[in-house]
């Protein structure tokens, strides 16, 4: 069966019955399973797609062997690696796509597995649902959606591998959401239409999420017709990509006799010339230093060739919300590593999805680097006079605490060199603690191994108890413990349950902790800072950067990565992008696992031993 495609559209339909959905970046699939409980998975090429990605089979035979689904039943949707809500890491799904050996995909699977993100119904049952209209069948997709347990709308933490894409009738609702977590784009889709096997139809309209820059031309290559295209870097003309598709075939004959004619050297079918025409490419995203689906946009007369800088490229990558300004991007914060402000505020961007969970409805206490490691910071607290009307406030013990709730303000603080960002143990709307957080504190990063031992004491205690706990580095010296909790519990139930753990570990291991405040008296042990966890007492946030001379990141580990090889020097902003890219976000179950804390046992049993 192939499957109903959508047209692509440069603007969106917003006249007429249209709803919305989100376009994730994935391998588009018909899932379906036959009267005899047999199971099909197959690409828009009718391959099968099951043996790359067991995990949607194995989650498929449990729905089935429970009885729960209408045979035989057929599912369109896209299979993915969900970045956020709204958003999908394409290229790790291609490396999936492409492994051969049953091991390497099983281990993947379990490591990282796929979401099926159904968006249409065709068949359920004895009812053939594609004829009728979209709107019809989208509620029946949730029903049965809903009926089964499968998650109603995409979510990364949550582990049902097959989740509904909901429709949307605001269209500025889908977009500001897309274009903020740097999604594919949107299909809109006319409610009344049907189901068309194998068509490209105008009632299904793609409009893709481009981002735009502004470039030279450096060749062509006339046996295929492919445009190079660079920007200056400094003296140096970098390549950052070719383009084939956009331009007229009389522009595209006309360029090309331009290049022919004025060209600077030659080398076969390859004809160079001087940075002269300058173009306007609009396209997805850039990997790896090349642009994915270029297209040529419009020709830039009005544009000198020394306009189009690498900052410049990089900055418009950025997708910066355009409310926020950023001044002075190639101010520079670090010497060794060389780091500017453009990078600091890129890392920003781009590690956004898993910061702001953390920033969202806290006080936030900042530590500014107006001159970056090479003058002196200074702590803010209170919100400054000239914070824009957007930055959202919240007045606490007589300080007007800036609260980090959208893209906008993070871009903001970037901006102010904002380079550590602490937040309090509750949000700024409940009286009840959030979560619980270990500061685990060795004397130097001689002693980190310390810290690992402290963290996998803790973990195989909090195990025993069967509470969730999720660790990450201080971006300095030390790890740090989290245990999420559920709502109802005060500082008092807290710091019984912190007071207890670092007993535990004092009492066993006293050569190795302490629970001494007293440097001087700590004599080479980790510091079990328990007494940070209190009421008007701050942690930095997971994914800040701290103020130190290696420009480390606090970074969410994986617990299995905490053990003897672990190195808190590593974790530098390219690196942790790098691991959200490649390992998703470790703390992605966090809020998910509040619920599941059986903390009211935890507490009974301290409180009566507490007597």
């Amino acid at each position: 069966m192939k499957p109903m495609l959508p047209t692509l559209s440069e603007e969106a339909p917003l006249k007429g019955d249209w709803r919305y959905e989100v376009k994730y970046d994935g391998f588009r699939g018909i899932l379906s399973v036959d009267e005899n409980k047999v199971i099909h998975l197959t690409s828009r090429n009718n391959k099968s797609l099951l043996p790359q990605f067991p995990e949607i089979e194995a989650y498929v035979q449990q729905i089935v062997e429970n009885d729960r689904l209408p045979l035989p039943m057929i599912l369109d949707g896209e299979i993915v690696i969900l970045r956020s809500s709204f958003s999908s890491e394409f290229f790790e799904l291609q490396i999936r796509g492409r492994m051969k050996q049953t091991k390497n995909i099983a281990e993947f699977s379990e490591k990282r597995p796929v979401k099926f993100l159904a968006f249409d119904l065709i068949q359920s049952g004895k009812k053939q649902v594609k004829n009728k209209p979209y709107s019809e069948r989208k509620n029946e997709l949730r029903d049965l959606c809903s009926s089964m347990g499968i998650a109603l709308k995409p979510d990364a933490a949550n582990p049902s591998v097959i989740q509904m894409v909901p429709s949307y009738t605001d269209w500025a609702e889908i977009w500001s959401c897309v274009t903020e977590e740097e999604g594919e784009g949107v299909v809109a889709k006319l409610s009344d239409s049907k189901w068309e096997e194998g068509r490209r139809s105008a009632s299904w309209l793609k409009i893709k999420n481009r981002k735009s820059c502004l470039c030279f031309i450096t060749s062509v290559d006339t046996s295929n017709d492919y445009f190079h295209i660079g920007v200056f870097q400094g003296e140096e003309v970098k390549e950052i990509g070719l383009f084939h598709f956009g331009i007229s075939p009389a522009d595209k004959r006309t360029l090309k006799n331009i290049i022919k004619q004025n060209h600077s050297r030659q080398e076969g079918s390859h004809y160079y010339i001087e940075p002269a025409i300058c173009v306007e490419i609009l396209y997805l995203n850039w990997y790896e230093d090349q642009l994915r689906e270029p297209h040529f946009h419009q020709f830039m007369f009005s544009s000198r060739p020394d306009e189009c800088t690498f900052q410049q490229f990089l900055l418009d990558e950025a997708s910066i919300p355009e409310i926020v300004d950023i001044t002075h991007p190639d101010k520079p914060l670090w010497e060794k590593p060389m780091i500017k402000k453009l990078d600091y505020i890129r890392y920003l961007r781009k590690a956004s999805i898993a910061l702001l969970p953390f920033l969202r409805n806290r006080a936030l206490t900042c530590i500014r680097y107006p001159h970056g490691m090479f003058g002196e910071p200074f702590y803010q607290k209170n919100a400054p006079d000239y914070a824009p009307d957007f930055i959202e406030k919240h007045k606490q013990s007589g300080i007007e605490y800036i609260t980090c709730n959208n893209l906008e303000s993070l871009m903001w603080l970037g901006n102010q060199l904002a380079l550590e960002f602490h937040i309090p143990f509750q949000k700024v709307d409940q009286e009840d603690v959030s979560e619980i957080v270990f500061d685990l504190d060795p004397p130097s990063r001689e002693h980190f191994h310390l810290a690992v031992k402290a963290a996998n004491i803790m973990k195989g205690l909090f195990d025993g108890m069967h509470v969730h706990s999720f660790v990450k580095t201080s971006g300095n010296k030390g790890l740090q413990v989290y245990i999420p909790l559920p709502r109802g519990y005060g500082w008092e139930e807290t710091g019984l349950f912190t007071e207890f753990i670092a007993d535990y570990l004092v009492t066993n291991f006293p050569e190795d902790f302490t629970i001494e405040r007293m440097k001087k008296n700590r004599k080479g042990r980790l510091y079990v800072d328990y007494i940070q966890h209190g009421e008007g007492k701050t942690i930095i946030a997971p994914y800040s950067l701290r103020g130190n001379e290696d420009a480390l990141v606090a970074t969410p580990l994986w617990w299995d990565e905490v053990n003897e090889e672990l190195n808190p020097e590593r974790f530098t902003m390219e690196i942790v992008l790098h691991r959200l890219t490649k390992l998703g976000d470790p703390l992605s179950q966090f809020d998910r696992m509040k619920d599941e804390q059986p903390f009211e046992e935890v507490i009974s049993f301290l409180k009566e031993r507490k007597k």
